[in-house]
């Protein structure tokens, strides 16, 4: 194989790794909002009123 060719697939392996972390980060991102959001939907009332003064009080 020529140099060109370890070239090209050293920049091809490159590109694929950090397309790769970049789409993963996306979907771990939103399926933590998504917890969260589920999180929060099955919280007493109690709880979520200490949430939000707990996040008022710390603003």
């Amino acid at each position: 194989m020529s140099i060109l060719g370890w070239l090209l697939l050293l920049v091809t392996m490159v590109l694929s790794f950090a397309l790769g972390r970049w789409w993963s980060q996306g979907r771990r991102e939103k399926r933590r909002a998504r917890e969260e959001a589920e999180r929060r939907a099955s919280e007493s009332r109690q709880a979520r009123r200490a949430r939000e003064r707990q996040e008022r009080k710390s603003s």
